[in-house]
């Protein structure tokens, strides 16, 4: 398995065709996984918009001043009426905002961005990832898979890393359950998240800041012949930190 960078490409604009754009530059071979930056994702989409287009309400303003008095930082409460209305579920108040998008990803801030936005002040996440994936692989000529990849965090380790936000042409994750490790014992609970793993893959190869390249192919990946499964995001009821969450509160001091 090798991965590459897709070279040449232009910023962005609302409206391109990133098929297009990308099958113009990178010959595509069937069985490549195409992983895509959810960044330009989102600016072909025009998921663009002002700190103007979110007029704080009250829950908004406390939460602003919640965030100022716990960082000690001052906070637009226009911009945490972003986060609300890009969000489904609100894991944490402080001292950052922990919450679920419409698609199930559970990230800080909903995942808008503040960098590499153009000339927005503002770029929310694709509406569905896994919708813009399957848009950009049937614009594509070759059988590929396409993965919409972003940057988070991860609770007990500093650092970013590559995760998939959505996904199209193979499953999400292959599932070991069943089948035996070396010694012979059956596997129970092994679910790999290859489309995560594939999306760290391709976090080396593109970069980050103002080097970086949004589209990365990795070729030669099979995923073998294993179960494959879409349930990527876990459930409420079988989420044991998140339900931890909602009994926590942050203490400055």
């Amino acid at each position: 398995m090798h991965a590459f960078a897709v070279s040449g490409l232009p910023e962005v604009r609302p409206g391109d065709d990133l098929a297009a754009l990308v099958g113009d530059r990178a010959e595509l071979e069937d069985g490549d996984v195409v992983c895509v930056a959810s960044t330009v994702v989102s600016k072909a989409e025009g998921r663009t918009a002002s700190l103007a287009d979110f007029p704080a309400g009250p829950r908004a303003r406390e939460i602003a001043s919640e965030l100022e008095a716990a960082t000690g930082d001052e906070k637009d409460p226009r911009f945490a009426q972003a986060v609300l209305e890009e969000s489904v579920d609100l894991l944490m108040e402080a001292p950052f905002l922990l919450t679920e998008t419409r698609f199930g990803h559970v990230g800080v801030n909903a995942g808008i961005d503040r960098s590499n936005t153009g000339d927005a002040e503002l770029l929310l996440l694709p509406e569905n990832p896994s919708e813009s994936a399957e848009r950009i692989r049937s614009g594509l000529d070759a059988d590929v898979a396409v993965v919409v990849t972003d940057t988070s965090g991860r609770p007990f380790r500093h650092g970013q890393r590559g995760v998939a936000l959505g996904w199209a042409g193979m499953p999400a994750s292959r599932d070991w359950r069943g089948e035996t490790d070396r010694d012979g014992h059956e596997l129970e609970v092994t679910v790999e998240s290859v489309v995560d793993e594939l999306a760290a893959t391709a976090n080396l190869v593109s970069g980050e800041g103002d080097g970086g390249t949004p589209v990365v192919v990795v070729r030669e990946f099979a995923f073998g012949d294993h179960g494959g499964s879409d349930a990527l995001y876990r459930e409420v009821e079988g989420d044991f930190v998140r339900q931890a969450l909602r009994g926590w509160e942050y203490a400055r001091d």
